[in-house]
């Protein structure tokens, strides 16, 4: 498997990061320019002090320097910037921030991405207001975990929102792709989610005679299966889905999309309803 291009730029900001965020006067993407010298030292003392919103357990300026392609910790900082330009003190930036960064919505971004589904597995209505897009692996352990969450999630909504599961198997996860493959394989059968239900209630058991007795218990063609997981039949669009990811601006796994717009935290209920709600609020406008 291929090394993807992100872990290539996680490292290359590592070794930036080295040289020391909580003394670094310029962080990616935060524009200081504009802030006299006191201005510019409360900025960047909060920033240095106060944790980003993502869910990275990284200070603002941290998460700047670490994963610049971080759309919350980008956000935290310009508005930072903004109180220090207004000219509050420390104490009172941090006070303002706290209410800023607790904002559901703070936990996703922006601008919607366009993402190709045709053929994607598709769990709940055609026609919801809200579409959750899931790039996952299976061997994951973050992503076992998040299937309970979605599955909450799809519940408490169960008319206005749908799931499409993509693929993303990480390189460091040695049985991932041959799990993508085989749920494809399912997939073809018209068993797809009952084949990810099974890969993730078993997690982290993904040897191929589990896999395959997953797919003998579904009532799967064995020989059609067999044929078509060895044969790799299913290889190239795995492939696909993981570059359409790395397009979107995928890092890891899971990555969810609330139509289209990348969500940078925990999927958990209580973080993404208030979301849900102002999603399907806006689609009925």
């Amino acid at each position: 498997m291929k090394t993807r291009p992100f872990l290539l730029l996680f490292l290359a900001t590592a070794l930036f990061a080295q040289s020391g965020w909580q003394t670094a006067e310029n962080l990616p993407a935060v524009d200081l320019s504009g802030l006299t010298k006191t201005q510019r030292a409360a900025a960047l003392a909060v920033l240095r002090s106060e944790s980003c919103a993502c869910g990275c357990d990284m200070k603002i300026a941290q998460c700047r320097m670490e994963d610049p392609k971080c759309g919350v910790s980008r956000r935290l900082a310009a508005y930072v910037v903004k109180e220090a330009s207004a000219g509050k003190n420390v104490a009172a930036i941090k006070t303002a921030l706290i209410k800023y960064a607790s904002a559901p919505e703070m936990l996703l971004e922006d601008k919607a991405i366009a993402i190709p589904t045709a053929g994607d597995p598709i769990r709940g209505p055609q026609n919801a207001k809200v579409t959750i897009i899931e790039f996952s692996d299976f061997q994951c352990p973050y992503c076992a975990k998040a299937v309970t969450e979605v599955a909450t999630v799809l519940k408490k909504y169960p008319t206005s929102v749908r799931l499409i599961f993509k693929q993303y198997p990480l390189d460091i996860h040695s049985q991932a792709e041959m799990a993508a493959e085989a749920a494809l394989a399912a997939q073809a059968q018209g068993k797809f989610w009952e084949m990810h239900d099974r890969l993730y209630a078993g997690f982290p058991d993904l040897s191929r005679k589990t896999v395959f007795g997953y797919a003998k218990q579904l009532g799967l063609d064995m020989n059609r299966f067999t044929r078509e997981v060895d044969g790799h039949k299913y290889a190239a669009r795995v492939h696909a889905e993981e570059q359409e990811g790395e397009v979107a601006g995928v890092g890891g796994t899971p990555t969810f999309y609330i139509n289209g717009k990348k969500y940078n935290g925990l999927f958990e209920l209580a973080q993404v309803a208030p979301i849900i709600r102002k999603e399907i609020s806006g689609a009925k406008n």
